[in-house]
């Protein structure tokens, strides 16, 4: 008997042990998964996912927010039920629940808003959703001020109607992203109107609607919900039964990890393309356009063409468009793939030498 009380110590020590790494694996595991199913495209199935889990963080918000008979009364509950409420720790439940639900929507929008972010200011936003998603792991005790608790709801919210009013209305208009900010927003203030004992602040709501706004605005939020697929420069662009062929300038042969060079050699009066696929949500149409555009050292960037062309999307590849220029000057270039209110999907740059024999290429399918 003594013995394997011992064993069984052992044991419970070695459970407890290994029940410390179940945050870390949850917190991997579930990125992993939102890595591989997530953010290739965009399909009203994840969407419907994503909202069930706001769905039910707000479920619990109300449910924690209102008068707890059950909550701060177990003394009077069945026997049965009291040793339920015991053994699952009942008062601490909701609120690992509700770190649950907002560490799934903050791993959703972070492989969403990753995929989509392609320069510079954009991957700000994406910086921030990780810091937030480590940052949700130890948070859990501080869901029970509320004020947090109504600031991720808030946020969460109206980065999915930021998703979903695009998706929905089958626009990039930026009244969307205002409105679909203004919504998500409007959202959180109903749901904690509507909770009996307002626990926590709201303010931080509004807060960061403006922020969000603010940063739509300088164009730190990617245009949702986009996805940049492929982007190249090149020499020569065929179509090919329905797949493009362009020819680029290789890479050099110790850089293995690439098989083509964005330093390109032109021949005076040569074209260059380029070649951008992008990803759009079914019955989303809207224009992009190419920006072509010369680093000038004493001026900065300049635009030299600004080219529109059409897209349909619902097309699993992306929808596929090009442009291009001749008599290129020698010096640092830069296409930036744009919407019709100049918010950034993709930026490719590249370098132009002037020579006066034809490099070397190789030819991709895309």
């Amino acid at each position: 008997m003594v013995i394997a009380r011992i064993k069984q110590s052992h044991l419970y020590r070695h459970v407890l042990k290994l029940g410390d790494f179940f945050p870390a694996l949850f917190f991997f595991g579930g990125f992993i998964w939102d890595a591989l199913t997530i953010g290739r495209n965009v399909a009203s199935s994840d969407l419907i996912i994503f909202f069930s889990y706001l769905l039910i963080a707000g479920a619990i918000l109300f449910t924690i927010g209102s008068p707890r008979y059950v909550l701060a009364e177990p003394k009077k509950l069945p026997i049965l039920l009291k040793k339920l409420y015991q053994r699952l720790y009942w008062e601490n439940l909701p609120y690992f629940v509700l770190q649950f639900m907002f560490g799934n929507l903050l791993s959703a929008l972070f492989i969403l808003y990753f995929k989509s972010s392609n320069h510079g200011l954009a991957w700000l936003m994406s910086l921030l959703l990780a810091i937030m998603l480590v940052a949700n792991e130890y948070l859990e005790d501080e869901y029970k001020k509320f004020t947090l608790s109504w600031a991720l709801f808030g946020f969460c919210a109206m980065l999915l109607f930021n998703f979903a009013l695009p998706y929905l209305m089958g626009s990039l208009h930026a009244a969307w992203f205002y409105i679909s900010t203004l919504l998500g927003a409007a959202v959180a203030y109903w749901l904690y109107r509507k909770t009996p004992n307002h626990d926590g602040s709201i303010k931080p709501v509004g807060l960061i609607a403006a922020v969000l706004m603010l940063a739509y605005s300088f164009d730190v939020i990617p245009p949702v919900p986009l996805v940049k697929r492929d982007i190249a420069v090149g020499y020569a662009l065929n179509k090919v039964k329905g797949n493009y062929q362009l020819s680029q300038q290789p890479a050099d042969w110790w850089v293995f990890w690439r098989k083509t060079s964005n330093a390109l050699q032109v021949l005076p009066g040569q074209r260059v393309y380029c070649f951008s696929s992008v990803f759009a949500p079914s019955g989303l149409k809207t224009r992009l356009y190419h920006r072509w555009q010369y680093h000038d050292k004493k001026n900065g960037w300049q635009t030299r063409s600004h080219i529109g062309f059409t897209l349909s999307g619902g097309r699993y590849n992306g929808f596929r468009g090009y442009t291009y220029k001749t008599d290129l000057q020698a010096g640092d270039w830069k296409v930036s793939v744009e919407t019709e209110n100049e918010k950034t999907v993709t930026v490719q740059a590249f370098t132009v030498e002037t020579v006066k024999t034809a490099p070397s290429s190789i030819v991709l399918v895309y």
